[in-house]
C-alpha cells in the first residue's frame, strides 16, 4: 500500500517502445506508462532511509512514512539481509528514497490523481531514488514499482538494484481498479482481509469493494439496529464497528416496499456505513432478488394494487428509492454509457474470480470499453473490478482464487491500451516473475499454468508454472 530513478556516466540507456515486441528482462507489473532503464547495478545502502525535504505533505497521519516501512518489509522478507557493507564503494551506495509531494492534501476519494514519476540516477553523493507525486498516493504507487526493482543479491548476500539508471512515468488508466470480496457466504477473519488488501497494493488495485452482507448471514454490528448482526453465522462470525473501521440483513425475503420503515432501515443502516466507510460508493446490490413473495403477501399486494405497480414495476421503485449504484458487465456497459450515466464494468463470463474456469488469458483480455467508441462515452466508464464471491471460497483458499488472474485485470485497468500487450502471450513471463514475487511476500497466488486456483502439475521452477 506503499509504493522510483539511476544515472551512471555514459551507461546504456534503453527507451522502451511498446507494441507488437515486449522486453523479456524488464517485470514490473503492471506496466508503467512510460519507461528507460540501463544496464548497470547498484546496493542498498544498510541505512537505507526515507527523505522529504522539498515536499508539501507533512505527513501528519503517518501514511508515508508507513508506506515505507511497508516497503522495507517487503524487500528484505525473503531473505536475511547482511550488514556487512565495508567492501561496497560508497559511489555504489543507494543511501534512500527522496519522495516530493506536491499537494498537502492526503484525502482518499475517487479521482485523487495516482501519478508519479519514479528516477535513480546516481549523479553526485549521496545517491537517492527521486519519487515525485501529485499527492501521497501516486508516491505510494511509486514505492510498489520501486519495491519490484529490488532483488537480493545470493553471490554478495545484498539488496542491489539493477538496470540502472531508471526513470518511468506513470499515471493509471482508470480511476477505479477493484476488487470484491464477498463475507456473507463465508466468513473471512480480519487478519486475511488486511492480508488481502496488502496484496491489492502490490498489483495497484486501490478500491476494495467489501460485500459484508446478504441473504445468508448478516455479520456486521449496525449501532442503529443492534440485532441485525443476529444473523452471523456464529457469535464470533462477526464484524464489529471498530473492526469495520480498522478495515477502513438478516432478510430471508425482499424488504417490505409498501412500509415506509423499510427506507428508515436503509437510511439507518447507510448512515452507519457513513460513519465508518467515509467514501463515495456504496453498492446496494439487488440482483437475484425474488420479489414472488409481495404478491403473495396480502398486505403487500394491495399495497402493489393502490400503486398501480406490478411486480418489476415495484422492484425500480424499490431500487430508486435505495439509491443502487450498478456493477455492470459486457453488453450493458454501452447502453448505460449511452445514456449519459457513468458505470464500473464486472464482467461475470470474465472477472468472477469464483468462475474457476476462466483463465487468467481472459481477465487480461478482457476489454472495459469493448463496442464504446465514443470519446465522451469511455469517460463515462470510471472503471472495473473483479469479484471474488465466496459461495465456495474461505480464509483456506481466498488468496489462491484472486492471484494470479486478479492481477492480469490490474494491468487491464492500470496500463493505458497503447502500452498493453498484444496478446497474453507477451507478458507470460512478467506475469509469472510477479506471481512468484507474490509467493514470497506471503501471498498464496496460485500457477499460472492452468485456471483459477491449480495446483502445480509436477516439481519445477516458480517461474515455470
Amino acid at each position: 500500500m506503499i509504493w522510483p530513478t539511476i544515472f551512471l556516466g555514459l551507461t546504456l540507456q534503453v527507451l522502451l517502445v511498446f507494441g507488437a515486441r515486449y522486453p523479456k528482462n524488464l517485470h514490473i507489473w503492471p506496466m508503467p506508462e512510460s519507461v528507460e532503464y540501463g544496464n548497470k547495478t547498484i546496493f542498498l545502502s544498510k541505512d537505507f532511509q526515507l527523505k522529504t525535504d522539498g515536499s508539501k505533505y507533512a505527513d501528519a497521519s503517518g501514511i508515508l512514512k508507513d508506506g515505507f516501512t511497508r516497503l522495507l518489509d517487503v524487500i528484505t522478507a525473503s531473505n536475511v539481509i547482511e550488514s556487512n557493507f565495508s567492501k561496497v564503494d560508497e559511489s555504489v551506495l543507494l543511501q534512500g528514497v527522496h519522495v516530493i509531494v506536491l499537494s498537502k492534501d492526503d484525502e482518499l476519494q475517487y479521482g485523487v490523481d495516482e501519478s508519479y514519476e519514479l528516477s535513480i540516477h546516481p549523479k553526485g553523493k549521496p545517491i537517492y531514488a527521486n519519487i515525485k507525486a501529485a499527492t501521497v498516493y501516486g508516491a505510494l504507487h511509486a514505492l510498489q514499482t520501486f519495491s519490484q526493482l529490488c532483488h537480493f543479491n545470493l553471490k554478495r548476500r545484498k539488496l542491489e538494484v539493477s538496470q540502472i539508471p531508471w526513470t518511468i512515468t506513470d499515471r493509471p488508466r482508470f480511476a477505479f481498479r477493484g476488487l470484491l470480496i464477498d463475507t456473507s457466504r463465508h466468513y473471512q477473519p480480519l487478519p486475511m482481509i488486511k492480508k488481502v488488501i496488502d496484496s491489492m497494493a502490490y498489483a495497484k488495485l486501490n478500491v476494495l469493494h467489501w460485500h459484508i452482507v446478504d441473504t445468508q448471514s448478516f455479520p456486521l454490528e449496525i449501532p442503529s439496529y443492534p440485532k441485525l448482526w443476529d444473523g452471523a453465522y456464529s457469535l464470533s462470525e462477526r464484524y464489529t464497528v471498530a473492526v469495520a473501521a480498522d478495515i477502513v440483513k438478516q432478510v430471508k425475503e425482499p424488504l417490505d416496499i409498501s412500509n415506509a420503515f423499510t427506507f428508515k432501515l436503509i437510511d439507518g443502516v447507510l448512515s452507519d456505513f457513513s460513519k465508518i466507510f467515509k467514501y463515495k460508493f456504496v453498492h446496494l446490490g439487488g440482483d437475484e432478488v425474488d420479489t414472488s413473495c409481495w404478491s403473495s403477501t396480502p398486505h403487500i399486494k394491495e399495497w402493489l394494487k393502490q400503486q398501480g405497480l406490478n411486480a418489476s414495476q415495484a422492484y425500480e421503485y424499490f431500487v430508486l428509492n435505495a439509491q443502487k449504484i450498478a456493477l455492470l458487465g459486457s453488453g450493458v456497459a454501452e447502453r448505460v454509457v449511452a445514456a449519459g450515466l457513468r458505470c464500473i464494468v464486472s464482467n461475470q463470463d470474465a472477472w468472477y474470480l469464483d468462475h474457476l474456469s476462466t483463465t487468467w488469458q481472459e481477465f487480461y483480455t478482457n476489454e472495459p470499453l469493448t463496442n464504446i467508441t465514443n470519446p465522451t462515452q469511455q469517460k463515462l466508464v470510471i472503471g472495473g473490478e473483479v469479484c471474488m464471491w465466496g459461495e465456495h471460497i474461505d480464509g483456506s483458499d481466498i488468496e489462491q482464487t484472486i492471484w494470479p488472474r486478479a492481477a492480469a485485470a490490474a494491468e487491464r485497468l492500470w496500463t493505458h491500451p497503447d502500452k498493453l500487450a498484444k496478446t497474453p502471450k507477451d507478458v507470460t513471463s512478467r506475469l509469472s516473475h510477479f506471481r512468484c514475487l507474490l509467493n514470497q511476500r506471503g501471498v498464496a497466488a496460485a500457477p499460472l499454468d492452468g485456471p483459477g486456483r491449480v495446483a502445480p502439475i509436477e516439481p519445477g521452477s516458480c517461474y515455470t508454472q
